[in-house]
């Protein structure tokens, strides 16, 4: 092989994730470079130079032995970074304009959906009850958003234009136009009392693993006209404490969920969020990720690490994102 070929390891089992999809869009802009679906194809494991992966199974890159770059195909790296026998080598976040701006589309349609009572109207609806209750302002709700990185910045001064008061929360100090930023675990507090609507869009790590629980949820502000606050978690399952979640749904701590991702997926079928009536479920595709988009994000990653340029969006291993 001339080149360093680049394997695909995709373990997606719905249409979004369609291993045979991936690979027709990494044939057509890696056209000088062997292609290889895994598993199935006939290959020499020493000239795999680069992956893309979806939730590979543990030990498979360590197959690898001269692995140069990994490039993770979703946003979130927790699960690869769970993997005890990961190659050390660069591991590269997918940071693309369009999984950015569908990210922003999910969090506007979610913070208006509660803001504009959308769960009462469908119920009303459904019952065939012509009975319109007050609607306050965007002004009137406070929307903080949980981790600052490239999706919470770009989601904030869309909400802000809009006209809701928005501020962010972050590991370290952050600073955006127009936009109230907290971070640290000194400002958490001072943030949840602000906070109406409650968007999660943190990475998973040691530190945010179950972060969203009661006692976050007893601090967000509840003197809002919307009565009780509201969670939106589009970040990863594994910061919810989902138990906690359950019962501030059922003891009114809550009055809304919004949930894209959870603890095990897909959901079981027995599990409570299905037929909550105060939950709005999605099926992990906040922000679906877009081969064509992607493919070609990753080829050109390939093509600057190979003239010895610097890799973008390179995951810091010791901070896990």
């Amino acid at each position: 092989m001339s080149k360093g070929a680049l394997a695909l390891l995709i373990r997606g089992t719905t249409q979004n994730w369609s291993a045979e999809r991936w690979k027709a869009r990494f044939d057509e802009v890696c056209r000088n470079r062997p292609v290889l679906q895994l598993p199935g194809a006939t290959f020499d494991p020493a000239d795999v130079h680069y992956a893309a992966v979806w939730k590979p199974v543990p030990g498979e890159l360590a197959a690898f032995p001269n692995l140069k770059v990994i490039f993770n195909l979703g946003a979130g790296v927790d699960a690869l970074m769970a993997d005890r026998s990961l190659p050390d080598v660069p591991l590269v976040r997918v940071a693309v304009d369009d999984l950015t701006a569908r990210m922003t589309e999910y969090v506007v349609l979610h913070v208006l959906m509660h803001h504009r009572q959308e769960l009462y109207l469908r119920d009303s609806q459904r019952e065939r009850r012509w009975a319109p209750k007050h609607q306050w302002p965007a002004g009137a709700i406070s929307v903080g958003i949980m981790g600052l990185g490239t999706l919470g910045a770009d989601a904030a001064p869309v909400l802000r234009r809009i006209g809701f008061r928005v501020a962010g929360w972050s590991r370290g100090p952050k600073q955006l136009e127009d936009i109230e930023c907290f971070n640290g675990g000194g400002q958490l507090d001072a943030f949840l009392r602000r906070t109406d609507i409650l968007v999660c869009l943190l990475p998973l790590t040691q530190d945010t693993r179950h972060i969203l629980d009661r006692e976050v949820f007893t601090k967000l502000n509840r003197t809002s006209p919307m009565g009780a606050p509201v969670v939106i978690n589009a970040g990863r399952g594994g910061l919810q404490n989902e138990a906690d979640l359950l019962a501030c749904l059922d003891d009114g701590t809550l009055g809304g969920a919004s949930l894209d991702v959870f603890a095990t997926e897909p959901l079981p079928p027995d599990s409570r969020f299905w037929t909550h009536p105060n939950v709005v479920l999605t099926p992990h595709n906040a922000a679906d990720t877009d081969p064509d988009a992607i493919s070609k994000y990753v080829a050109r990653q390939i093509e600057r690490f190979e003239a010895g340029e610097v890799l973008e969006n390179a995951v810091e291993r010791e901070r896990g994102y």
